[in-house]
């Protein structure tokens, strides 16, 4: 009988000590950040109509740089763009018009943290051209700090 109970005790050992070297593997790669998704996201910049966003950066030394390009079919003025988003809240409304189909590159002045994934919300308020009423444009930037 006693025979027995220790086969079944060496069997159940032998499943506790694999299921212990599982669990400290697994610990051993989420400490090295292999589960962390952020690593893997790639750089990305997207804007609502009628703009595009050719490409954004996030900078600690400069702020966040963003290319913005109208594709409305007419010039829009008064541009005023601001991000806000981890370490980061600014605007820049110094883009006084934008013709139809142009490409401006904007710089937002902040600090966000090196080494790390940024994540902001954009917003442009823009005016038509010979229109008194304010219109937003809202978008997203995902980019590594260098």
């Amino acid at each position: 009988m006693n025979k027995r109970g220790q086969a079944a005790m060496e069997f159940l050992m032998t499943y506790g000590w694999a299921i212990l070297a599982a669990v400290v593997v697994i610990g051993v790669l989420a400490y090295f950040g292999v589960f962390s998704p952020s690593t893997y996201v790639p750089n990305q910049c997207i804007l609502s109509a009628p703009f595009g966003c050719n490409a954004g950066v996030a900078n600690n030394a400069t702020g966040v740089i963003l290319e913005i390009r109208n594709g409305g079919g007419e010039a829009f003025t008064n541009l005023s763009v601001a991000i806000s988003g981890l370490g980061c809240v600014g605007s820049n409304t110094s883009i006084s018009e934008i013709a139809d189909g142009g490409l401006k590159t904007i710089t937002i002045p902040c600090t966000p943290t090196v080494n790390s994934k940024f994540k902001g919300d954009i917003t442009i308020t823009y005016k038509k051209e010979g229109s008194n009423l304010d219109l937003t444009s809202s978008g997203t930037i995902v980019s590594k700090v260098t």
